[in-house]
């Protein structure tokens, strides 16, 4: 079989990114046209079947094959039957629309209304009580909602937000960015926890600045509680004097149980014994709780309601 010359140049063989892109680009639309011709082996019955004119069926396997630069089809009348080449390139199209369609079968399952997924990031000090009660409460009028769960730092969760990772997070601070929709839902009280044996363990409550002189244990550079842990410090007239850096406030709690430093924590899920938690009466120590998403990012079904459910929690998230 002949064919005349392209009007167009072929695409050249190239493992460039671009022309490989390009190329891709030219063959995507026609893939599922040679499925159904290859299936029928007959243009007439393939355009029946897709509901397409045959010219376009026609037209479009022709430019495939001069795109491609090798005779796909053997031609006889209005039959056609796959060359070699042709049936060498049919099984790696059968497996790329097989992927295809199990990838909008997913996407179209995250997003169905009674039975789609949330990707929900959150604070590490959130997962073992608030969060858990959250997503029961939820689910007591969505049932078959599932969720993607994330347990990260603040600045480590938006990024998977930017990245599109991530429908929603519960973070602190609350961030402020033109590219994200944050809202202030709750506020928790910081204390600090000292050793049980510690001399202000008797105390109910202290001003930070009596801890001046203490050893810290904190959670790294990066976590919100970090930055609010500096920043109430200097507030209190001193830079903490930092032993120990962590990534979980539980460990950070069994650090200043066994006697290696004071640290400013939110209140635990459960007593820990081994130590004494005080209030903090000056300055303020507190925390905003807040829900972020991506700006102009449109939500899913049961994306939509879970946003809807959390923020209606404004004030109450964390009782």
């Amino acid at each position: 079989m002949v064919h005349q010359p392209s009007s167009q140049p072929r695409l050249s063989p190239s493992s460039d990114t671009e022309d490989t892109s390009e190329m891709s680009m030219l063959l995507a639309p026609r893939l599922a046209y040679f499925a159904g011709v290859a299936r029928t082996e007959h243009v007439t019955r393939a355009a029946l079947e897709m509901n397409v004119p045959q010219s376009t069926l026609s037209r479009a396997m022709v430019r495939l094959e001069q795109d491609l630069g090798v005779d796909l089809f053997a031609r006889i009348g209005r039959t056609v039957s796959l060359t070699p080449s042709g049936r060498a390139f049919l099984t790696h199209v059968e497996r790329a629309l097989a992927e295809i369609e199990r990838a909008a079968e997913e996407v179209r399952a995250d997003a169905d209304p009674a039975t789609g997924k949330v990707a929900f990031g959150f604070l590490h000090t959130m997962g073992s009580e608030t969060v858990p009660g959250l997503i029961r409460a939820f689910r007591a009028d969505h049932p078959r909602v599932r969720f993607s769960l994330v347990q990260n730092y603040g600045e480590a969760m938006i990024e998977r937000l930017r990245a599109g990772e991530l429908d929603l997070c519960l973070t602190s601070p609350v961030p402020d960015a033109p590219d994200l929709v944050a809202r202030r839902l709750d506020e928790q009280k910081l204390r600090l926890v000292v050793p049980a044996d510690h001399p202000l363990a008797s105390r109910k409550r202290v001003r930070l600045a009596e801890a001046a002189d203490e050893t810290f244990v904190t959670l790294e550079p990066g976590y919100g509680l970090r930055r609010i842990t500096d920043d109430l410090c200097k507030e209190a007239g001193f830079r903490p004097r930092v032993a120990f850096e962590g990534e979980e406030a539980e460990t950070l709690r069994g650090l200043v149980a066994a006697g290696l430093g004071v640290a400013l924590l939110p209140p635990p899920a459960v007593a820990r014994p081994g130590v004494a938690e005080l209030t903090v009466t000056a300055p303020r120590a507190a925390r905003e709780i807040g829900v972020a998403w991506l700006d102009g990012h449109p939500d899913t079904p049961p994306v939509a309601a879970f946003k809807k459910f959390l923020l209606s929690k404004r004030g109450s998230l964390l009782t």
